[in-house]
């Protein structure tokens, strides 16, 4: 029987978030401290300010966390961390902070990637999924495509050369002066719009290619809004937020189809932040079903950042004894490395 533990720490950016998993299957405790309300006056992330809300704030998770769980430092099998990608304070501050915890406790250290922690989250609520599956991973700075042949064995198909989905979410949802933070705030006022009152462009690139781009999209929203401005007219936020988000779907769609068909993978995984979008679940629902293929989504809770997908990913990863050592540091820039590039001989 699979009885291990493993405490989960995220700090990537805004959210101090740390979680206990058992067995890579019960999640014992999941606790989230969230920075919005201290970031919203600036309209966006001071990355100073967030991590020293980080400081202060990540002793107190950690041990709700372990209380929720009912269970000490002595009793884990590892500490897990996300070291990247993300804000460089932010990250300093966990994986300080694991590092530490994880020595004081003598216990394994294990250093997570924030990318495949987000598909990690579709293990939370569907531990038993087989593989190979497709991941379309969907955040606020990171747009890819990844196919997964096992356990920790990724291949990125596709991803953004420019702005990510929700970077372009959050800019278009500031030009509109719905607030911060911009994307669950634009999708709310895309509610009462109509989708098709502007015909923004969806960028297609190469033939074949399977990445993203989301920039010129970006652009024509805020170029439609200054124009409307210099003559005086009054555009309805509604229908541009429903046109802008119909848009996004559209590429994110049009490109996991793509690839869903081009390998023949039959499970479709979505995550990230803007894997909570009620829209683009709607469309790729109706896709995969159209197929034949199986979607899977983390909950909501378990879209944003937090510790629970953290301790998922480092639960596989401690299994696969993928230690990190205590010369660990945060790498701001980290990517997603394609496990068969590295390991060409299996």
């Amino acid at each position: 029987m699979d009885d291990t533990l493993i405490l989960g720490i995220e700090t990537s950016c805004d959210e101090t978030a740390a979680a206990v998993l058992r067995g890579g299957r019960r999640l014992l405790s999941h606790v989230v401290s969230s920075q919005t309300e201290t970031h919203a006056v600036f309209g966006g992330v001071v990355p100073e300010i967030a991590s020293r809300e980080h400081c202060l704030r990540l002793g107190p998770v950690v041990r709700e966390a372990l209380t929720q769980a009912g269970v000490g430092f002595g009793d884990l099998s590892a500490v897990a961390v996300t070291y990247g990608p993300g804000l460089v304070g932010s990250l300093l501050v966990g994986v300080s902070g694991a590092k530490a915890m994880a020595f004081a406790a003598g216990k394994p250290l294990v250093a997570v990637n924030h990318l495949e922690a987000h598909i990690y989250a579709n293990f939370l609520e569907h531990p038993d999924l087989e593989f190979p599956l497709l991941a379309l991973l969907v955040s606020g700075g990171h747009t890819h495509l990844i196919l997964l042949s096992g356990h920790l064995r990724y291949r990125v198909l596709g991803r953004t050369r420019d702005d990510a989905a929700g970077e372009a979410f959050d800019k278009v949802a500031r030009a509109l002066g719905l607030g911060y933070p911009g994307g669950p705030l634009l999708e709310q006022a895309a509610r009462d719009g109509d989708p098709a009152a502007f015909a923004f462009p969806r960028a297609a690139l190469e033939p074949g290619s399977w990445d993203f781009s989301f920039s010129g999209l970006k652009s024509a929203v805020l170029n439609s809004l200054n124009r409307a401005r210099l003559k005086g007219e009054d555009l309805k936020v509604a229908d541009v937020a429903a046109s802008f988000q119909q848009a996004v779907v559209d590429i994110l769609a049009r490109k996991t189809v793509a690839a869903l068909e081009a390998t023949g993978v039959r499970t479709l995984a979505l995550g990230g932040g803007v894997a909570a979008n009620q829209a683009l679940r709607r469309r790729l629902r109706a896709e995969t079903e159209a197929r034949g293929v199986a979607f899977v989504y983390p909950a909501p809770v378990y879209c944003t950042d937090n510790g629970a997908m953290v301790a998922m990913c480092g639960h596989w990863r401690y299994l696969a004894s993928s230690f990190a050592d205590w010369r660990l540091n945060a790498v701001p820039g980290l990517i997603l490395h394609d496990f068969y590039k590295e390991n060409r001989k299996m």
